[in-house]
Formats: C-alpha cells, structure tokens, sequence
C-alpha cells in the first residue's frame, strides 16, 4: 500500500511538471508597486510551453485583464490593472491545465516612497559628470572576472574590460562633489554578456539586472542614495533602440516581429533627419528606423505593442527603484517618432518633474528642437521630451576656438549657434557640453592648447542650459593620433590600486593637469550657488577682435563673461558698447582671480583669456 501511494505520489508529480514543462525562467518585471499614475501593469513570463496553460490572479485588487499568447509557446504577456485601493505585499498568479492549478508564481507589489511621483529632476542649476563606469575605478577586484561572462579584464586592450565598476564611483563620490559636480550620468551598467567590447555597456543582454562586473540591482541603489545624500543626483543611460545580440530574447523571441530584420541583416543609414525630412523617401525612413545600429546590435521592433509597453515600463521600473533624478536616453531618434513620442509622454505622465535628456547627433538645430516638449511641428507631432544634448552648440565650440577668424568662422561660430535659440521651445533645457564618451576628448579638440581649453570650460560653465563634462576632462585627457574609443575612454588615474599616478589626490600627475583641474574646481563650485547663471536672462554681443562678450543678469545680479581667443593683442573692454547690460556698473570682482576691478574702462583682458566678473554697482 505505501509503495502504491508513492508511486501515485510521484505520478502525481511527474504530470504537473510534465504540463508545466520546465520551471517559469523569467517574470519581468520582477515586482511592481502600488499607487502609480496609470494602474495597468503587463507582465511577461516566460517558460517552456507555458502558453499551455491559464493564468488567474487570486487577489480581489487585481485584475487580469487580457492573457496575451503569441506564436512563440514559451511566452505568456499578461496585462493586468492595480485598483487604487490595492495595498502592498503579495499575490499569487495561478496557472491552471484542465482546471487543476498546477504551478503558481508570488508576484509583489511595493510601496512607493513618499514622494516619488513629484521627484525633480537634474536642471540649470546642476553640473553633470559623465562616467563610463569600467574606467573610472575600481572598487571591488572580486567581481573582475565572472563565470559565464566571456569578456575578461585585460587593461593592455583598449577595447577590453578594465575593471571599473559601481563600487569605485561610491568610493569617490568626495571627489566628484568636491570637484563641484552636482549629477552623474553613467554610460550603461546593465548586463552585457557580449563576447568582447563588453565594457560600454551599450550592448543590454538583461534590461533588469545591472552586470555583475558593475555590482548588482542593490548597489546601483546604494550609489544612489548616496549621491542624494550629497546634494548629488544619479542619471541612468537607457537604451530602447536596440539589445545586445546575446540578449536572452534573440535566442528565443516572443514573436517573429520582435526585432527588425531578424532574417536579413540590414544596417542603419544613420540618416536621422529622414524622420524629418518632407522630401524623404520610404526606403530611407525605413532603413533608418529599422536597420540595426551595428551588427552586435539587433534592432527593437517598437511597432509591436507588447515590446513598446515592455520597453516604457522598464524605464519607469528604475525610475522607481533606483530613485532616480534623471534619464539619458541613447539614441533617440532611431527608435522612431511615434514610439518616442509614447514613451516620453508616459515617462513625465508618471514624473512629471524628471528631466530626461535626448541624445540627437547633428549639427542641425531645426532637427533638434522638433523632439523638444513645446515644439509644434508639421503634422502636428508633439514630443513630451524635456531636454535634448546641445551637438550644434559642441560642434561651435571646438570649431570658433579652432578655426581662423573671419566672417562666417571663429567665435562667430559660437555666438551663430546661440543665435538659434528661437527655434527651441526651451533652450534654457539644452545640456551644453565640451565633449563626450563618443568624440575625441575636447582638450585634443583644441590641439591641446591649455587656454583654449579654458576659455571653453568657461562658456559651457557660464552659457544657458546645463553643462555636462566627462570624466578625465578635468585632467586634460586626451587621445592624439587616434579616434579609438577605448583610447577615448581611458582608465582614470588612480582608480587602480596599484596605479603610479593618482588624480584624485593629485600625486604623480603634472602640474598642468593639476592647474586644469585647480580650475575647474573653483570654477564650478562658484556656479554652484549663482542663480543668476542658473536662470538669469543672458544677452551677448558680437565678437569684435576675436573676442566673444556675454551677460547672465537677473534683478539682483549681473554677471560679465569676456572669451577673448586673440593669441597677440589683449582686449579692451568698451563699456559704452556694453550699456544696456552695465546699467550703471563700472566695477567689479574677477572671480577666477579674486581680482578687484575698480574702472572697466581701464581694465583689459589678456591674450588668449577668460573673464568672468560679477559686477557691482556704481557707488552714489
């Protein structure tokens, strides 16, 4: 009798499992919480056959709306709706064969934190440090080298991994605020189970776990809660454009139309301004959107609506979790118009107050302010996109210091560009930058020219919108000879224990990089605390003798910034040109300097030099 039982015991067993197939492998997103702005929440789950069987929730709070099955057995997308008064903790989804429950998964939902909904988020009062985590420092040897992971650490390739991780920026969050960058936007830290040229991390092969080279899910938490324990606020890299082609899905896609051209490979022609374009052909437009961004990069088929709420939901799950202040979103425009279109407007749906910023790689301002929120295009396509990367104003930055002067070139070329802020419905939201981790680093940029160096750190500093720098700019990182990128991205001194040289205390590294970064430092904490270059009105004037003069003025103060590039002749001011913005003010503090200026008449700035003065005004 008792070996009768056991056997029906086992049978018992057997079938269960049998009909399940093998255990549920993915349910994503893992868990969820309660009181968010829109209370529809899908959920993948994934496992052999489990389209087989039906789902049901056993929660009166919950409801299952809609089961989606696609051709792929191994795929279940459920949608389901959290009722207001749902509460937090936890839920079973129940999956039945024949009637009989044979499996059933504990899903949670939290509670969210007080306040998350109204977060502000990164704005002009803000400086930006851009990091590429694998080489900024490293902070756990440990998790070097992973099982399973193939691209291994090797710091003589300049395309290998090198080490950095999540654990080496909390150790020098010091640095970093003292240095008077108040936000740090990471180039992406999520799983990359690539093969090789792993460590950009723009390759995601897991869109809900951070690489464990990086750390993990909680220690992407933590460099969070400790940047916001500083004043500081944590930007995440996203990327809804593409996956990387060892991503779990590629191997074993929901559906046939997961991915552009799964069965033919076609490239991008990287021509964004097709989207814009009246004239565009079809073809164009669609290998634009559709083509795939590199070989190692299949394309996401946003159209598919299932991939669209999966992709949105993601970015709002580490909005959520890791307490996030801000979003760069790679790539924006290749995911194409009406993708991009829903997926900002349900971000600032549930955050209304977080800045996300669009990367859109051209010279051309028309193209750049038709993704700004505000921006009435034709077709009347509206974007809820806060802010955008300012390329056309970075391309006349290293042109006007570089070029010869003359009447359409030089620093011509800088005032030009801000001469477009008509065409941007918010041009206060731009993020100004010198360089980022996709160019030659901006101190090549200027030939290395130490001054002319400066006098950019000094426009991007004092300019509208909200300066972002990378990581090394401040000690004069370079990449001569060469555009590879890995030499771009360069280890930082003394993010290694056993480097020679150590730039975050400054031993071994030369007194040039030190006066760079001496420079910085007391350029970006004064900018800290003056509103009147975070929000004041700017007026400029036009370069007169290679020298570009500009005003940030407010009611209370007034701020004048003189970029004189003339390598011979030092520039005198002419206060009678400057009137409208001197208003009375003939004096002031120089304070790069600390120098006390009694008569701006008298006072002129030196070759190849940079200014900026608080004015005071005249005594009666």
């Amino acid at each position: 009798m008792k070996k009768m039982l056991s056997t029906l015991i086992f049978l018992l067993f057997f079938c269960i499992n049998f009909t399940l197939g093998q255990e549920i492998k993915r349910v994503e997103p893992e868990f969820w919480w309660v009181g968010m702005t829109n209370p529809n929440l899908q959920v993948l789950v994934y496992g052999e056959n489990i389209s087989d069987l039906s789902p049901s929730v056993d929660n009166g709070k919950i409801d299952l709306q809609q089961v989606i099955r696609t051709e792929n057995p191994n795929y279940l997308f459920l949608n389901l709706k959290i009722n207001k008064n749902a509460s937090a903790g936890t839920f079973n989804i129940q999956f039945s064969k024949d009637e009989k429950v044979v499996k059933q998964y504990s899903y949670e939902l939290r509670e969210r934190e007080e306040g998350s909904k109204q977060r502000k988020g990164f704005n002009n009062s803000d400086v930006i440090y851009l990091i590429t985590p694998d080489r900024f420092a490293n902070g756990n040897t440990d998790n070097d080298n992973i099982e399973g992971l193939r691209d291994k650490v090797n710091r003589e390739k300049p395309g290998g991994r090198h080490g950095g991780d999540i654990q080496g920026i909390i150790d020098h969050l010091d640095y970093i605020e003292e240095m008077g960058f108040t936000s740090i936007w990471l180039n992406p830290v999520l799983e990359n189970k690539m093969p090789d040229h792993s460590y950009h991390g723009y390759s995601t092969t897991n869109y809900y776990k951070v690489d464990p080279r990086f750390g993990s899910n909680e220690l992407h938490k933590k460099l969070s809660k400790k940047a916001h324990e500083r004043g500081m606020k944590l930007i995440m890299d996203m990327i809804p454009n593409h996956c990387g082609s060892e991503h779990w899905w590629i191997k074993d896609p929901p559906s046939d139309d997961w991915v552009h051209y799964q069965d033919n490979y076609t490239n991008t022609n990287h021509r964004r301004t097709t989207l814009w374009d009246p004239h565009a052909s079809k073809i164009d437009k669609k290998q634009f959107a559709e083509g795939w961004f590199v070989r190692t990069m299949p394309d996401l088929n946003q159209d598919n609506p299932l991939l669209a709420k999966y992709l949105i939901q993601n970015s709002i799950w580490w909005v959520e979790y890791a307490d996030l202040r801000g979003i760069r979103l790679d790539t924006y425009p290749y995911s194409g118009k009406e993708f991009m279109q829903k997926w900002s407007c349900r971000m600032m749906e549930e955050y209304p107050n977080l800045n996300i910023v669009g990367e859109e790689w051209t010279d051309n301002p028309a193209v750049i302010s038709s993704w700004q929120r505000g921006k009435k295009t034709t077709g009347n396509y509206e974007s809820c996109l806060p802010s955008l990367m300012d390329f056309p104003t970075q391309m006349a930055i290293s042109s006007s210091l570089t070029s010869e002067e003359d009447w359409d070139s030089g620093m011509i070329q800088l005032y030009r560009s801000l001469a477009n802020d008509f065409i941007y419905p918010e041009p206060s939201n731009l993020v100004v930058f010198t360089d980022n981790h996709d160019m030659s680093r901006f101190f090549t940029q200027v030939n290395e020219d130490l001054k002319l160096f400066k006098l950019g750190i000094i426009f991007t500093a004092t300019t509208r919108g909200i300066p972002q720098y990378f990581y090394g700019t401040e000690i004069l990182k370079a990449n001569p000879d060469t555009d590879d990128h890995g030499v771009i991205r360069s280890d930082f001194p003394g993010g290694w224990p056993d480097d020679e040289k150590n730039a975050f205390t400054g031993e071994g590294i030369s007194e040039k990089k030190k006066e760079a970064q001496s420079f910085m430092k007391k350029l970006l904490n004064w900018r800290k605390n003056e509103e009147v270059i975070h929000t004041g009105e700017l007026t400029h004037f036009l370069p007169k003798n290679e020298c570009y003069v500009y005003f940030r003025h407010n009611k209370q103060k007034t701020i004048m910034v003189a970029l004189n590039k003339n390598a011979e002749e030092s520039y005198k001011i002419n206060t009678s040109r400057f009137q409208e913005c001197l208003k009375g003010k003939n004096s002031g503090t120089n304070v790069l300097t600390g120098e006390k200026i009694n008569n701006l008449d008298n006072y002129k700035i030196k070759p190849k030099s940079g200014v900026i003065i608080e004015l005071k005004p005249n005594s009666k």
